[in-house]
């Protein structure tokens, strides 16, 4: 397993106030833990720990911590957290786990993907990774930087689990019944059908015709002879008024030649 040095100082001051000082002047509080759980404040660059993150990209390494410049014993360490701003994302503290290269630890080790899956590739399918860290128990040194897994042999509807994977020298600690990555079918978007509002050859029915042939029942027909008198009434009282009008225009004219 890779290993890597990092320059780190014991902290003195302790406390929120300190800890914003530090971070101001490019200083990132830290602290190793022990086995027995004993903690030791730290102090690192921010610009050395950046280095580090960028070099590990994730992956597991075992970490040389040279506590002030030799002057105290130095400890081989895994990163135990890194606590970031949930705004700015910005690096607010680091804790390093102090490990006994002859002792068995409990680590994550983050899977990879390899390979073009023949599902993807010819199927149109789409690869699903759904495990993406894998729990294992084993000595530092035999700790892998990642998990590969190829995916090319996968179809549609195939997956590879848990229990598929064949690792020496470390013990799974994750269910072997989960799924690490499937193949499933590629997502068709069915457009709605277009119902025609008139059939081919027929035209559309007025709302209220009546259709050829089809008698009007008895109710229907009463009310439309009602709706029929009723209009002829009106004209005949149009017209009646017109003709009154046309009387009383005349009777004036003969007054005025009077």
């Amino acid at each position: 397993m890779k290993e890597i040095d990092l320059k780190v100082k014991t902290r003195e001051k302790k406390g929120k106030e300190q800890a914003k000082k530090l971070r101001k002047d490019g200083i990132i509080p830290a602290v190793v833990y022990g086995a027995k759980g004993e903690a030791l404040p730290l102090e690192v660059s921010l610009k050395d720990l950046n280095a580090l993150l960028k070099t590990t990209k994730g992956e597991n390494v075992i970490i040389n911590l040279n506590i002030d410049e030799g002057r105290t014993e130095s400890k081989k360490t895994l990163i135990r957290e890194v606590q970031k701003d949930p705004v700015w994302d910005n690096i607010l503290h680091v804790d390093f786990q102090h490990i006994s290269l002859t002792e068995r630890i409990v680590v994550k080790v983050p899977i990879r993907l390899v390979g073009i899956s023949t599902g993807v590739k010819d199927e149109g399918g789409i690869l699903e990774h759904i495990l993406r860290e894998l729990e294992i128990e084993c000595l530092p040194t035999e700790i892998p930087e990642h998990i590969e897994v190829d995916v090319t042999e996968l179809g549609i509807g195939d997956a590879i689990h848990v229990k598929d994977l064949k690792l020496e020298k470390v013990q799974v600690l994750t269910e072997s019944d989960r799924s690490i990555v499937t193949v499933v079918p590629p997502t068709v978007f069915k457009e709605p059908e277009v119902v025609a509002a008139v059939e081919e050859g027929k035209e559309p029915e007025l709302v209220g015709a009546e259709k050829e042939g089809e008698e009007v029942p008895e109710g229907e027909e009463k009310k439309e002879e009602k709706e029929e008198a009723k209009g002829e009434k009106k004209e005949v009282k149009k017209e009646e008024k017109k003709e009154a009008r046309k009387e009383e225009k005349k009777e004036g004219k003969k007054e005025e030649k009077k």
